[in-house]
């Protein structure tokens, strides 16, 4: 499993996610829940542009192999 095609792929779709939820926040900005859209979609952005994800940690399947050398 080629491990930098996955982390670059969440990176990317976490950036993507967290604009898509902003945006859904400006758009329903009005509506009741307009404003937790655009809060919620920061935790995904602030992830792709550090890329840092909490949930890889926990699961493991996006980290990179250790390697064994010394």
């Amino acid at each position: 499993m080629d491990f930098n095609k996955i982390r670059k792929f969440c990176r990317v779709f976490r950036i993507f996610l967290g604009l898509a939820l902003i945006l859904a926040g400006v758009i329903n900005y009005g509506a009741f829940s307009g404003a937790g859209w655009f809060f919620l979609g920061f935790i995904p952005l602030i992830a792709g542009i550090v890329n840092f994800c909490p949930l890889c940690m926990i699961s493991k399947k996006c980290d990179m192999p250790q390697s064994s050398g010394k």
